[in-house]
């Protein structure tokens, strides 16, 4: 079980790469080689990542969960299977070169810095806290998702606004089609982050009565959720679209970002995972 999780912390970031390649060049250079392989490649690179967090979860005692790096992985994960449902279901493939591209530096970075821990707080093997991670990371792989497609959205606003009528403009699909994919996905994630804060609340009282909600990390989230809350709500009563919706999803996923690293390592007591 060691060997084959040593050796998928150093494969995974490879092929992922690879996978970005592919779809970079099927973008760019429309090759039909490409093409043809790049779906079926990520598929093949999502359940060799699938078996590496099983095969941790069982060799080390405890799902992947205990440190920043784990959650990297386990959030590469979930943004490439994500991306790669959206492109079964919408059938729109010219996008994943910049959305694998996510899954590539988050699943680096965890096998950089990621550590082997056995003995871990029995906390972290509780049954709620793994729904707790588990909706919280599926929500921001969608909230990551939909900051994506609005940076698309403007990409290819600029590049109609400017005259320039180049690949982007080529490859990429309109600019309603994108805003929708991100609304879609802003919704996912705003759905899932509201579970996971819920969760997280009642699991928090039941196991630390004595602790304070004002945890940095808890702020940080509730923060997204209302940024996303705000967006949403403004969208169906104000009828709030185009840039303002993309720049707030990108403001958030700012956040999101920020959240997951520089507060786990700087400020926040108790969602420390060492």
């Amino acid at each position: 079980m060691k060997l084959f999780s040593v050796i998928g912390t150093y494969l995974l970031p490879l092929l992922y790469f690879f996978s970005v390649w592919l779809y970079g060049r099927g973008f760019f250079r429309g090759s039909r080689v490409a093409e043809a392989i790049k779906t079926p490649f990520l598929a093949s690179t999502l359940l060799l990542h699938l078996l590496y967090l099983s095969n941790r979860t069982l060799w080390l005692g405890h799902p992947p969960v205990t440190s920043i790096f784990e959650l990297m992985s386990l959030l590469s994960f979930c943004i490439a299977a994500g991306y790669l449902y959206l492109e079964a279901r919408t059938r729109v493939r010219g996008t994943g070169y910049f959305i694998i591209n996510l899954s590539f530096f988050f699943q680096l970075f965890s096998s950089l810095f990621i550590r082997d821990e056995r003995n871990v707080n029995p906390i972290l093997q509780s049954n709620w806290l793994g729904v707790h991670v588990a909706s919280a990371l599926l929500g921001y792989a969608a909230i990551a998702i939909s900051a994506a497609y609005g940076f698309l959205y403007l990409m290819l606003y600029h590049e109609i606004k400017a005259t320039k009528f180049g690949v982007i403009y080529k490859k990429l699909p309109s600019l309603e089609v994108l805003e929708g994919m991100s609304y879609r996905s802003a919704v996912f994630g705003f759905t899932l982050l509201t579970a996971a804060i819920a969760i997280g609340i009642l699991w928090f009282r039941r196991e630390f009565p004595e602790s304070s909600y004002f945890d940095v990390k808890l702020i940080g989230s509730m923060l997204i959720w209302l940024l996303y809350g705000v967006g949403l709500l403004g969208k169906r009563i104000a009828g709030w679209r185009g840039r303002k919706m993309v720049i707030l999803s990108l403001s958030a996923f700012g956040l999101a970002v920020f959240s997951l690293t520089a507060i786990n390592f700087i400020f926040s007591e108790f969602h420390t995972f060492y």
